[in-house]
């Protein structure tokens, strides 16, 4: 991780614009096929949330913007990704683990397995300052039309929420908020990543 001059880079206009905005993040929508995943998790015993979060890493992980995060005042740039998982912890309570990202869906899994048991055995988050973190939240045991992220004013990472995936006969479909920082990226960035994000799932191989 490395600050960088907002001036040299492909997000000088958006850095100048919107970082001194009150509200400078920016939501989603789009429903997706996961019919794929559905019947992966069940056939192969994965769990859907681990593929889902492995999906989202992929379809980021060759969008450069998603490696550039405002923090504070300052345009960080990162080289490696991470997605945080939200896990019930054993006092009842909720914790957030990040996960770093692999394109090996295989080490990435062990890593969520190990973390994620961690985190909820300790009670305590998994935090990876190093890396570009994209939040997630599942809310998989309820049906849920939409969500739009909090803005703290603390934390600009970008941020995906969705419940429960719905069954149309043999389909299963999910509809997914995006959250994201303007100075982070622009739409056009963001619809591509949910684009990314649908053909990561549509092309899995397991």
């Amino acid at each position: 991780m490395k600050e960088v001059n907002p001036k040299e880079t492909t997000r000088a206009y958006a850095f100048e614009m919107w970082m001194n905005a009150p509200m400078p993040m920016v939501t989603f929508f789009k429903t997706i096929d996961v019919t794929r995943l559905a019947r992966i998790s069940k056939r192969k015993g994965l769990k859907f949330n681990m593929l889902m979060c492995w999906c989202i890493g992929k379809a980021a992980s060759s969008i450069k913007e998603f490696y550039m995060l405002p923090v504070g005042k300052k345009l960080m740039q990162y080289d490696n990704l991470a997605v945080c998982t939200i896990v019930a912890n054993q006092e009842g309570e909720v914790s957030s683990c990040d996960v770093p990202f692999s394109d090996n869906l295989r080490l990435f899994n062990a890593d969520y397995l190990r973390l994620t048991k961690q985190v909820s055995e300790s009670c305590q988050n998994h935090d990876l300052t190093d890396s570009m973190v994209i939040g997630t939240s599942a809310l998989a045991q309820y049906e849920i039309d939409g969500a739009v992220g909090m803005y703290s004013g603390v934390f600009n990472n970008p941020f995906l929420i969705w419940g429960k995936y719905k069954r149309h006969l043999w389909k299963r479909t999910l509809t997914v908020s995006f959250q994201f920082h303007h100075t982070q990226m622009d739409g056009a960035h963001a619809s591509r990543f949910l684009e990314n994000l649908q053909k990561a799932i549509k092309e899995l191989d397991v």
